[in-house]
C-alpha cells in the first residue's frame, strides 16, 4: 500500500468515526431535549393550573382554565382531576373529593394524591362571619358613554344611578385583587325545619381560605326600559350559543349584535377567567320589575292585542329564567311597579305584590328574595315580626330575604324566620361624592377599591345630587 493510499484510508476512518460520534451526540441531545421539554410542560401545567387550584389562590397567570381547553389534551384520570381542580378553585373541596373518590379511577395514585391535597387545604379553611359580609349592587351598565352622556333629559339620571362598563370591570378586578369572593345570599343563612315542622333561620357555613372576604352582588331593574333605547345600553337578555345568558344590543344602523353588554355576561366572563372569584358557583342576584317587561320582553297581559308576540315573549322569559338559574344566578323581586313599598297604602302594597306574583313569578319561578325599590324599607331597624302586616304578607308569599340600601360596610340582621341585608350602591353618585376632590372626608368605598382609579372621567361632572 502506497503512502498516499494509506493517508486516504486513514482519513476515511476518521470521517466515519466523527460521523458516528455526531449521530450518537444527536440522539443524546434529542433525548435530553424531549425529556426536559416534557418536564417543563408538566411543571408549567402544574404551576399555572393545578397548584393554584389546590392552594385556593386562583389562577394568577391569567391563563384560560376552561374545561374545553383541558379536554383537548387530557383524558381518563387526568381529565377527571382537571374537573375536580375546577371545583377546588371554587372552594368546593367536598364536591371535588366526591367526584374523584366515586370515580372508576379512585384507586389510582394520582387521584389519591389529588384527594389528599384537597383534604389538606380544606382543613385550613376559616368560617366566615356573616355579619361582616358586604352586599354591593348595580343598575344596568352603560356600554357607550357618548350616547348615555349626550346632554339629553336622561343624562343626569344615568350619571347618578348607572355604572359604566369600564368602572364595573375595574371594580371587579380591584375586589378580586383584594381577596373578595362572590357568595350566594342563600349560603349566608337558610331556613331549616325541625322534627315538629317548625321552621327557623340558621347561619350558614361559608368556608374560605384565610384572608378571603365573602361578598354578595345584585343588579336592579334588569328590564331594559324603552327610554334607554339609543342611549348606549343593552336591549335584552338572550341565551347564547354556549347555553349561557348574554345580551343583545341594537346598533345605530339597525343591526343587532350579541355579546357581553351588561353585568350578567361581563361577570360571567370574569368568573370564567378567575374561577376563585366565585364560591361554589355563586353568581349575582338579578332583580326584576314587571310593568315594563322582563329582561327586555313584554309579558304583562295589559299589552295583549298590542304586541302579537306576547305569548312568545312569555315563553322566552321562562326559558331565560331557567337558563339563569341553571348557571347559578339568583332571581329576585324588585316589586311589580317599582313602588316604595313602605310608603304606599297597604291596599296598593297588596295589589303590587299580587301583580308581581301573577305576572312575573308565574314566569320566572318561585322567588324568596326581594330587593326594595329605592332601597325603601317596610320597617325600621328592629327585627321584623308578624305584627308588621307588610312583612307578614311578603312572608306569606314566600319571601325570606329582604334587602334595603345602606351605605355602611355591613348591615346584616338574622331573624327567626328571615334575613335582612343592606346593599351598597356602586354608581356615579356614590363614587363621585366619595372622590377626594368632592368630599375628602368620605371613605365609604375604600374597602372595595380606590375611587380615583375607578371613576370614569368621561362622566359629566359634577354628578347631580339625588333628588329627595
Amino acid at each position: 500500500m502506497s503512502k498516499r493510499e494509506y493517508k486516504k484510508r486513514n482519513n476515511r476512518r476518521k470521517l466515519q468515526g466523527m460521523s458516528h460520534s455526531f449521530s450518537v451526540f444527536a440522539v443524546i441531545f434529542l433525548s435530553v431535549f424531549i425529556v426536559c421539554g416534557t418536564i417543563y410542560l408538566i411543571f408549567d401545567f402544574y404551576s399555572y393550573y393545578i397548584a393554584p387550584a389546590v392552594s385556593g389562590h386562583g389562577n394568577p397567570a391569567g391563563r384560560d382554565p376552561s374545561v374545553e381547553t383541558a379536554s383537548e389534551i387530557l383524558t381518563g384520570a387526568d381529565a377527571l382531576i382537571w374537573e375536580a381542580d375546577r371545583l377546588a378553585m371554587g372552594y368546593d373541596y367536598d364536591a371535588a373529593i366526591k367526584l374523584l373518590s366515586e370515580s372508576e379511577y379512585a384507586g389510582e395514585e394520582k387521584v389519591l394524591e389529588a384527594i389528599f391535597r384537597y383534604e389538606s387545604v380544606k382543613s385550613t379553611l376559616v368560617r366566615a362571619d356573616i355579619s361582616e359580609i358586604t352586599h354591593v349592587f348595580f343598575h344596568t351598565l352603560i356600554m357607550d358613554t357618548e350616547k348615555a352622556f349626550d346632554g339629553d333629559s336622561m343624562q343626569d339620571g344615568y350619571n347618578q344611578m348607572m355604572t359604566t362598563r369600564e368602572e364595573f370591570l375595574d371594580i371587579l378586578q380591584s375586589m378580586y385583587d383584594r381577596g373578595y369572593v362572590l357568595v350566594s345570599i342563600h349560603d349566608m343563612a337558610y331556613e331549616v325545619t325541625d322534627e315538629n315542622g317548625n321552621a327557623s333561620f340558621v347561619q350558614g357555613d361559608i368556608m374560605l381560605p384565610e384572608g378571603k372576604k365573602p361578598f354578595v352582588m345584585s343588579q336592579d331593574d334588569v328590564c331594559y326600559y324603552e327610554y334607554m333605547e339609543g342611549d348606549g345600553f343593552a336591549s335584552r337578555l338572550v341565551i347564547g350559543e354556549d347555553g349561557k345568558p348574554t345580551c343583545e344590543m341594537d346598533l345605530e344602523d339597525g343591526t343587532t349584535v350579541t355579546g357581553s353588554f351588561d353585568l350578567i355576561p361581563l361577570l360571567e366572563d370574569f368568573i370564567q377567567e378567575h374561577p376563585d372569584f366565585s364560591y361554589k358557583g355563586a353568581r349575582a342576584i338579578i332583580a326584576f320589575t314587571g310593568y315594563n317587561g322582563v329582561m327586555g320582553y313584554r309579558t304583562d297581559s295589559t299589552y295583549e292585542g298590542v304586541n302579537p308576540n306576547i305569548e312568545e315573549d312569555r315563553e322566552t322569559v321562562r326559558q331565560l329564567a331557567q337558563c339563569l338559574r341553571d348557571n347559578g344566578w339568583e332571581l329576585a323581586s324588585h316589586s311589580w311597579g317599582h313602588r316604595d313599598l313602605g310608603s304606599i297604602s297597604y291596599e296598593e302594597f297588596v295589589a303590587d305584590t299580587d301583580k308581581w306574583e301573577q305576572e312575573v313569578e308565574s314566569l320566572i319561578g318561585p322567588t324568596d328574595i326581594i330587593l326594595y325599590p329605592f332601597g325603601a324599607e317596610i320597617g325600621d331597624w328592629h327585627p321584623y315580626t308578624m305584627e308588621n302586616e307588610r312583612f307578614a304578607y311578603l312572608h306569606e308569599k314566600g319571601f325570606r330575604y329582604f334587602c334595603n340600601v345602606d351605605s355602611r360596610q355591613y348591615w346584616v340582621q338574622l331573624g327567626e324566620d328571615h334575613m335582612r341585608q343592606g346593599r351598597r350602591n356602586l354608581d356615579g353618585y356614590r363614587m363621585y361624592y366619595d372622590l377626594p376632590e368632592s368630599n375628602p372626608t368620605k371613605t365609604y368605598l375604600d374597602d372595595l377599591f380606590d375611587v380615583e382609579e375607578v371613576f370614569d372621567r368621561r362622566r359629566p361632572v359634577p354628578v347631580p345630587p339625588m333628588s329627595s
